[in-house]
């Protein structure tokens, strides 16, 4: 199990690369999370859904995402209530005590998948979640200790020098641990590090002498990586961003979901995105596109304080296009109805109106993989369908999307200027991404094969961790 000294230490990183090595060995390997706090989901190959950074660690390991990898998904829907989501499927709406109530249940879900992964592979790669020292979670906890005890499950921990301060974060983190558990952990990886490594080796030293435990390496800082992040926005330019010719802007919603729907996009030589957080000034465009998000009706309410409303007005009076994927889609219809209070209260309320249909939010969530080609150009499209707001109204009789099982999603405006679709990875294929870059105003835009740069970046950490972490040391530590 790989656990961190905190939240975005590099565990998801750690366990995408470990598994492309075992693959690469001819293991059969599977990633395992117990339990997950992200709004960036997948849709699984059983039609469930878990958290992105295990669907990657599964194609690192050549597998298919599986709902057993993340049997626990916690949702965000506000700042102290969540949507839990178990084995694939939405169970309840909780607030953090009553979850901590619930955690029994969730433990016995967790064990279940556990050991149907056990039974299947020959190596499951845990990932903890946060931090072990977070002393406040310890009863009851199944994300970190809690699991690695019940299992009996060895631990590496991994900590992010980039933050400062590595050293007193390997030893506090176990000075917060039982006995049990400091035994437990069998030794350290640094990440994240930049600059002379032997201006480090002392502090090496003093670690394995204070801990009696081994450093199994040292990762550098790489630059570049198409991996798909858990949660966290990546707001840094890439260079291939230089020179580009195509503006795009998408505002950061609060409760922004499946933000790895632009990571083709942030990859693109010939565009230039942008997020645009609380209080930052709206630049000119040429495309805006609203996101998902897990709670349509706040997040409506924040993009309307913000002033993100005159904006796309204006936008769309000057020539603009815009796109509204999933809760984005529902923002740009007339009417949003949440009968069943699934957002907050019971209710209706208006949407920005720039296309006539209204949504209705059912209990039930869609969860679906879909393919299928835009309406009227033919161009090949894929990704995935996770939402509980169902439309209707006659802009969708102009689709956006037309399935190869015949079913049609979606809307188009009649003056060609707003695409609205629920669909998640509407940017990955190559050709897609393309086709609508160039119909937001790129002149003669380049596909940019973005799952071959996803593939291409686990082959370069594997790489990585190859040539600079003890891996039959680390290895012998595997049952």
């Amino acid at each position: 199990m790989v656990q961190g000294t905190t939240s975005d230490a590099g565990k998801s990183t750690l366990v995408a690369g470990l598994c492309r090595l075992l693959r690469r060995s001819g293991a059969r390997v599977a990633p395992f999370k117990p339990q997950n706090m992200a709004l960036n989901s997948a849709v699984t190959v059983d039609g469930g859904e878990i958290g992105r950074a295990q669907a990657l660690q599964a194609q690192a390991a050549g597998i298919q995402p599986h709902t057993d990898m993340n049997p626990v998904l916690i949702k965000p829907n506000s700042d102290t209530g969540a949507q839990i989501v178990i084995h694939g499927k939405a169970r309840v709406e909780m607030d953090a005590r009553a979850y901590h109530e619930y955690k029994p249940v969730a433990m016995a879900a967790v064990l279940e998948s556990y050991h149907r992964l056990r039974e299947q592979y020959e190596c499951v790669l845990v990932e903890g979640a946060g931090s072990p020292a977070e002393i406040n979670l310890r009863d009851r906890d199944i994300a970190n200790m809690g699991f690695a005890e019940s299992v009996d499950c060895p631990v590496v921990l991994i900590a992010d020098i980039d933050r400062g301060g590595v050293f007193a974060h390997f030893v506090g983190t176990l000075q917060c641990l039982s006995p049990s558990e400091q035994e437990r952990i069998r030794g350290f990886v640094i990440n994240r590090f930049r600059g002379d490594i032997g201006l480090l080796e002392p502090g090496l030293e003093w670690l394995e002498q204070k801990t009696g435990k081994p450093v199994f390496g040292v990762l550098p800082y790489l630059h570049g990586l198409h991996l798909d992040a858990e949660d966290a926005i990546k707001t840094e330019q890439s260079d291939s961003a230089q020179g580009a010719r195509l503006r795009v802007v998408v505002p950061v919603l609060p409760r922004i979901s499946n933000h790895t729907d632009f990571d083709a996009l942030r990859a693109h030589p010939q565009v230039d995105l942008q997020f645009i957080g609380p209080g930052m000034r709206i630049p000119a465009s040429d495309l805006i596109v609203l996101p998902g998000t897990k709670n349509v009706q706040a997040d409506m309410d924040w993009l309307l304080r913000e002033g993100w409303a005159q904006c796309i007005a204006r936008h769309l009076r000057y020539g603009g296009k815009l796109i509204g994927i999933c809760g984005g889609m529902q923002m740009l219809g007339t009417r949003m109805h949440d009968a069943h209070g699934l957002e907050g209260a019971a209710g209706s309320r208006s949407g920005l109106g720039l296309l006539e249909f209204e949504t209705r939010l059912e209990p039930e969530k869609q969860l679906r993989l879909v393919t299928g080609k835009l309406a009227g150009s033919g161009v090949r499209v894929s990704g995935y369908e996770i939402h509980m707001g169902v439309c209707a109204g006659p802009a969708l009789a102009r689709a956006a999307v037309e399935f190869d099982d015949g079913r049609r999603e979606g809307a188009l405006s009649e003056d060609g200027q707003i695409l609205a679709t629920h669909i998640h990875g509407l940017f990955d294929e190559p050709g897609a991404c393309a086709a609508l870059l160039e119909w937001a105003g790129l002149d003669r835009p380049v596909e940019v094969d973005y799952a071959a740069l996803r593939e291409a970046s686990i082959d370069r950490l594997a790489d990585t961790m190859a040539a600079n972490l003890q891996l039959e040391r680390l290895f012998a530590q595997m049952r």
